[in-house]
């Protein structure tokens, strides 16, 4: 099988593509990445040589490259992961995410049914989507598959549009597919801009830790290395058609979330455990922030048997250590563009 993963320099892509060049040696792994701010090569360094393994650097929006991918390397299925990911970025320029996640996703599913459509036997569009696209929940309930969308922010609304747009090529042309609807991932590899690499590099530096209103915002938390093996179990099994919530079973406000953050950090760093709470510094809501998140993932595991395997102060602790450990990582994705950008998000005050 030949199967194409788009976004895999990315944070959740690197640990898709690792975990399908290791587990299965006999599937040919094409890693497709236009390498943004948010793609590096350095996340999927251990592997780059692996026999299996083929990097394309391209632009998902770009039709006649596609075309000559599929027909190059003869794909046979698609994990879809490529886009733009930030709420925040999104608000601030709103018109690179409608490109990216709504066109490129369009182009990626117009491809590939023109490559498939005359034998759609064995071929699988797999659209990995968020659980943004369903809105924000009170203090009460839960998102389920057939939860109707409501996105609050031009980054869910493009996810949401790709979404519609995934499951009209499966109902109108009869392409095969599976969606995915995760909650906030974290672990190594993923971008400061994100609430938990931010925080452990602010803690690292004793920088100050802004905090988005009172901190009283809910989201479950799903380790980045379950959501893989989540995205392959929903590969194999998943039902032609089907959406399925993947989540952590997780759920934290943030302020709890990051005082958690705190004291690990600094035990890990023989500071006192808590002292770098006077670090934190609370600044303006983000607009139309969504107050709570929270999946019900048991038709994933009810129908194919997946549960996330770790709890989440363990993962926490495997990912404070990953980033202690890979410093050159961290301090060579932070630019001269991320700081413009932190200031730009934050205040200068507290840069």
């Amino acid at each position: 099988m030949k199967i194409l993963i788009t976004g895999g320099a990315g944070f959740i892509g690197s640990h898709v593509v690792r975990h399908f060049i290791h587990k299965y040696p006999q599937y040919n792994i094409i890693n497709l990445d236009l390498l943004t701010y948010a793609g590096n090569l350095e996340n999927i360094k251990d592997i780059e040589d692996a026999p299996n393994y083929t990097f394309v650097k391209g632009d998902i929006q770009d039709i006649d490259q596609m075309r000559g991918l599929f027909t190059k390397y003869e794909i046979d299925a698609v994990i879809h992961l490529a886009a733009e990911s930030h709420v925040d970025r999104s608000i601030s320029d709103p018109f690179v995410f409608i490109k990216t996640n709504v066109l490129g996703t369009a182009t990626l599913l117009q491809v590939a049914k023109e490559k498939w459509q005359d034998n759609m036997e064995g071929k699988l569009f797999y659209h990995v989507s968020t659980d943004e696209v369903y809105g924000s929940l009170e203090d009460t309930g839960l998102f389920y598959e057939d939860t109707a969308y409501d996105p609050r922010s031009p980054y869910s609304a493009s996810k949401a549009s790709s979404d519609h747009f995934v499951r009209a090529w499966h109902h109108t042309y009869g392409l095969p597919v599976v969606l995915s609807n995760c909650s906030n991932n974290y672990g190594a590899n993923q971008f400061p801009e994100k609430l938990i690499p931010l925080f452990i590099n602010n803690i690292i530096n004793e920088k100050p830790l802004p905090v988005y209103g009172k901190g009283i915002n809910v989201r479950d938390w799903l380790y980045v290395e379950d959501h893989a093996s989540a995205i392959d179990v929903i590969f194999h099994k998943g039902r032609n058609g089907e959406t399925y919530n993947i989540g952590g079973h997780n759920e934290w406000r943030n302020i709890d979330l990051i005082k958690l953050l705190i004291k690990l950090t600094d035990a890990k760093l023989g500071r006192p455990e808590g002292s770098s709470e006077k670090l934190i510094t609370y600044v303006t809501d983000r607009a139309g922030h969504d107050l709570r998140y929270a999946i019900d993932a048991s038709k994933l595991k009810d129908e194919l048997g997946w549960v996330p395997s770790l709890q989440f102060e363990e993962g926490l602790g495997k990912t404070i250590d990953w980033y202690l450990e890979n410093k050159d990582w961290l301090a060579n994705v932070i630019s001269g563009d991320y700081q413009k950008y932190y200031e730009n998000q934050y205040g200068s005050a507290i840069g």
